[in-house]
């Protein structure tokens, strides 16, 4: 089959790949400590051959104290002792590239641990510290400072700022253990980029960028108006100049991009992947879908439609380390994804939604465009 495939010349491979999700620490163990390594990943080389994907995908396999399995980074250039070191990683690029398999890494340049080495130093410099700058750290309202500095929700409920023993309060869109960057500051750009060619230079083929629409905020930080446009840290123009020069050096090395892009509208969506951006995005108005057909295929007709007006093409992706595996949601009343219904304990005929799986993959395989896999959806596995 893959003589009959068109050549890279006229048909990059990431157009149409077949790209499988790992998440290290649970995919296999190679020394029998029960967590998930690199060495483990490299002995399953063959099978992931033999299943005939493009490219793997790795969740954060950086040095992390997991208060948000691995979204919280301590050091991007460092792999995480838990699954082995950063020769191991670069072994695994190169044996993997040598079977015909490409490796993409996770970014999350929203946000760092606040065990990053930045933020201990802006933790120890004090209220007032050029160290802080490159976070957001802002005085608090009321007679005291007792009120956040304004009222936004985190991503996880509840306000998104802590306070500090100094008064002073500081950003985390997500948990209280990831603060948020400040990509006004040169020095975060400068930073990422040259973590985003630390990479490319160690043989990665491309790079999932973690909560690709939030990273640019209003430097006025202030309170949420429903309705209010632009939204104070939501899909900000400021993004797309940020995109460009990362995919100026992505060219350099004939790296590519995909990006975590949750937005309803269709327009806005698309300005991610105009030529001088990010080459995909994941579709998750189709993942979100429930199990109907009418919705399936509007769905399905919207998604090629705005890839079209842009070029790009379309990804199609099922399941996620986010998202409530295929078999077991699909084997509920409610088939449709939303993070409010991702609970345990929710009534489930798994043999249903078994069926309903395999026919979700034979559909979302037979699409033009891009396939994403998470480990173990081959295998069926439920929640």
């Amino acid at each position: 089959m893959a003589a009959n495939r068109p050549s890279e010349a006229t048909a990059p491979w990431w157009r149409d790949a077949a790209i499988y999700q790992i998440y290290v620490r649970s995919f296999a163990d190679g020394d029998g400590d029960g967590t998930g390594d690199l060495a483990g990943v490299r002995a399953r080389l063959p099978y992931l051959v033999e299943l005939g994907v493009d490219a793997l995908w790795f969740t954060p396999w950086y040095l992390s104290p997991l208060a948000d399995g691995g979204y919280d980074v301590a050091d991007y250039r460092t792999i995480d002792p838990a699954f082995g070191t950063l020769a191991e990683a670069e072994k695994l690029i190169a044996e993997a590239r040598e079977l015909g398999i490409r490796t993409i890494v996770d970014i999350v340049p929203n946000h760092v641990s606040d065990q990053h080495a930045w933020f201990r130093a802006a933790l120890e410099a004090g209220s007032g510290s050029p160290e802080r700058d490159l976070f957001h750290f802002r005085k608090g309202r009321g007679a005291n400072g007792e009120i956040p500095p304004n009222d936004w929700v985190s991503e996880f409920g509840g306000t998104p700022w802590t306070r500090l023993d100094d008064g002073e309060w500081y950003l985390h869109l997500f948990a209280t253990q990831q603060p948020d960057l400040n990509w006004a500051h040169p020095a975060v750009r400068r930073e990422h980029e040259d973590v985003l060619r630390f990479w490319f230079e160690r043989g990665v083929a491309g790079v999932r960028i973690d909560s690709a629409a939030l990273l640019a905020k209003d430097p006025a930080l202030p309170d949420f108006v429903i309705g209010s446009d632009p939204h104070p840290f939501v899909d900000r123009d400021e993004l797309h100049d940020i995109y460009r020069s990362w995919r100026a050096i992505a060219d350099e090395y004939g790296g590519v991009f995909v990006g975590e892009v949750w937005l309803p509208d269709t327009e806005r969506f698309a300005r991610y992947l105009r030529p001088d951006e990010l080459h995909t995005a994941f579709n998750f108005n189709f993942l979100a879908c429930p199990w109907e057909a009418e919705k399936l295929r509007t769905a399905i007709d919207d998604t090629l439609s705005e890839h079209a007006s842009v070029g790009a093409p379309a990804t199609w992706v099922l399941c996620n380390h986010d998202v409530t595996r295929t078999v077991t949601r699909y084997g509920r009343e409610e088939t449709g994804f939303d993070f409010a219904a991702k609970t345990f304990g929710t009534p489930t005929d798994l043999a249903l939604g078994t069926r309903r799986a395999r026919a979700a993959a034979l559909l979302s395989l037979a699409l033009p465009g891009a396939a994403y896999l998470y480990q173990g959806e081959e295998l069926g596995l439920p929640e």
